[in-house]
């Protein structure tokens, strides 16, 4: 893992350009606090940081690659994990490839020297890189095919520039912190579109894509997507078969030369994953689990809509099953309130996030588990395609025609329900939901002989995966991140993906519940009650006091002077959230949508500007 940010430019001599190197160093330094370093040519310029997991002594960056008379011909700025790296160097070799280490990084360079841009296809893991080719003077950005690691870009005045995050990009001075229309739609919609920004200018590569910059320009081709197949595997075969690749896609990413860990909620995805991860390491160190949960729903839980059950007696279950050493954290109302902890999560995510509570405490986890650990793997994933969330089972939900999860929550304002009333009919908020719907469908691949109801449930699945779960990954890598910490995601391996992708939805439900295809492959795996757990997402918190802290907060922000904020907001709808009860309720106004002023406030308070 690591964080990588450079230039390119044309026009100018980056080779010595000491003061960018400082300000873009300095931009990304959680993602690679082990080693600094620079490689900069007259046309090109990278500052690459390291978290160094495997060949703590190798794997220096960036990577470069010379010709038999020593001159530099490719250099590789990469970030990532590549699970197959072993067969691949074992191939390279055979190519006559001779490698100095036994990292993955120079598995990448031999590969792109061989195959170039194409390497992308036979790469396995989760990864974003960026090449520059010497000899043609040519940048290459390429992205894993679920974008578990993010890559952002943007044209500037005299060149381009790239970075994990937009914040890398910002350090240059030559790309600008600016939200338009387009950027507050996109902020507040809840509608991820594949390869926007919410900043203007600034672009982000979509998963399974390469991007590639010259003295021609820019160009974007797609190297993967789903690809419907028929499935010939009878129910026994096909579950089978995702045990299977669930065993071996574990096997390869437990490997490191670091702590690692498993996150357990005691649910069925990550319960999965501890237990196969606990198989993987055979007996050796004792697996390292931890968990999360709000102090309130120790003794006060209600079950609601999608929560039927507090996840700590599932958690305890299955730690006492695999004998893992495990860690709760217990997150109370001052933890979830802390101005500096919203603020960091914001800083994190440079965007407002749906649901502050979940990614405050997620937050905390994360500092958690970097005291023990810098690796942890996740059940991410899984609910996206094996049909886990509410919105695949319901009628009512499937045959809404917008993202399930908006049908799901009957199209409620997630963060934009103390905007301004008339900015908000203005940007049309209904429509730009409308438009990316429209377009996400158009693109969902299928052989045309699916039945009806076949076709939407592969729709469902397409716009969970692409779409949904960007929120799931950008969630765990950037709260990751905070923390100095690699998270790895066994669920979203793509050749699993494409296999379940094409089990036709009867098969995935096959006992009249969700995730049952999953279930059925690991039952031996989980005790009985985690086993039969019904899906709980991520809990958000129950605990009144929040609300009024929340409450609190946006008082404070509509009184204090110059609080850029106060101008996106409605006044009739704030002071409804402040003098009613219900918080607003009545007047449309959910808790998210505070959370998100409390947001936006720490956002420009950061530095960002809106234009609209």
């Amino acid at each position: 893992m690591c964080g990588i940010v450079g230039l390119v430019s044309f026009t100018q001599d980056l080779a010595h350009r000491s003061d960018l190197v400082e300000s873009m160093r300095g931009a990304l330094a959680l993602r690679g606090p082990d080693e600094v370093s620079e490689w900069s040519s007259p046309r090109a310029l990278f500052v690459p940081r390291r978290l160094a997991v495997v060949d703590l002594s190798g794997g220096h960056q960036p990577a470069v690659a010379t010709d038999a008379a020593g001159r530099e011909t490719v250099v590789l700025n990469y970030t990532g994990e590549v699970f197959n790296f072993a067969e691949l160097r074992a191939e390279l070799r055979g190519r006559g490839h001779e490698f100095r280490d036994r990292s993955d990084t120079e598995v990448v360079l031999r590969a792109y020297q061989e195959w170039g841009p194409a390497c992308a296809e036979r790469l396995r893991g989760m990864f974003a890189f960026a090449v520059w080719d010497v000899r043609t003077e040519e940048l290459v950005l390429i992205r894993d095919r679920f974008g578990i690691y993010p890559l952002f870009y943007a044209e500037t005045p005299d060149g381009f520039a790239f970075g994990s995050e937009p914040k890398a990009l910002f350090a240059t001075g030559l790309v600008e912190p600016v939200v338009d229309r387009t950027g507050l739609l996109e902020a507040l919609s809840f509608t991820p579109t594949p390869g926007l920004s919410v900043f203007r200018h600034t672009r982000e590569v979509i998963p399974g894509e390469v991007v590639r910059y010259s003295r021609a320009g820019v160009s974007r081709a797609r190297y993967w997507n789903f690809t419907p197949r028929e499935h010939t595997d009878d129910l026994a075969t096909t579950e089978r078969t995702v045990r299977e690749m669930l065993e071996d896609i574990v096997r390869r990413q437990v490997i490191s030369d670091v702590p690692i860990s498993s996150m357990l909620s005691g649910g069925l995805d990550s319960s999965a994953v501890c237990a196969l991860v606990n198989r993987s390491l055979g007996g050796g160190d004792r697996l390292q689990t931890f968990s999360m949960e709000f102090a309130y729903h120790l003794e006060n839980f209600r079950p609601d809509e999608v929560h039927d059950s507090p996840d700590a007696p599932y958690v305890a279950k299955m730690a006492a099953h695999l004998g893992s050493e495990h860690r709760e954290l217990l997150v109370d109302r001052d933890h979830l309130a802390d101005r500096e902890a919203q603020a960091a999560v914001v800083r994190a995510h440079e965007r407002p996030v749906a649901g502050l509570d979940m990614y405050v405490s997620l937050y905390r986890l994360s500092q958690e588990v970097r005291r023990f650990c810098t690796v942890t793997l996740t059940g991410d994933g899984s609910d996206e395609l094996f049909g886990g969330y509410m919105w695949f089972h319901d009628p009512f939900y499937v045959k809404s025609r917008t993202f399930p999860w908006l049908g799901a929550s009957h199209q409620m304002e997630f963060l934009s329900g103390l905007l301004d009333r008339e900015l908000y009919h203005e940007l049309d908020f209904a429509g730009y939901t409308r438009d990316r719907y429209e377009e996400a469908v158009a693109e969902v691949p299928l052989s045309g002989e699916e039945s009806a109801h076949e076709r939407r449930m592969r729709e469902i699945t397409y716009l969970n995966m692409t779409r949904y779960l960007r929120v799931i990954l950008d969630r765990k890598d950037r709260l990751g991140m905070a923390a100095s910490i690699e998270g790895r995601v066994p669920f979203c391996d793509h050749e699993l993906a494409e296999y379940v992708y094409n089990v036709p939805w009867e098969m995935k439900v096959a006992d009249g519940r969700e995730k049952s295809l999953l279930r059925a492959a690991v039952r031996d795996l989980l005790p009985e009650a985690v086993l039969q757990r019904k899906k709980s997402p991520y809990p958000t918190v129950q605990d009144p006091a929040y609300r009024t802290a929340l409450r609190a907060q946006l008082k404070e922000i509509t009184e204090r002077p110059g609080a850029r904020v106060n101008d996106l907001l409605d006044p009739a709808r704030v002071e409804s959230v402040l003098t009613d009860p219900t918080y607003g309720l009545r007047a449309g106004v959910t808790r998210m949508s505070i959370e998100a002023a409390v947001q936006l406030d720490h956002w420009f308070e950061s530095g960002v500007r809106v234009e609209l």
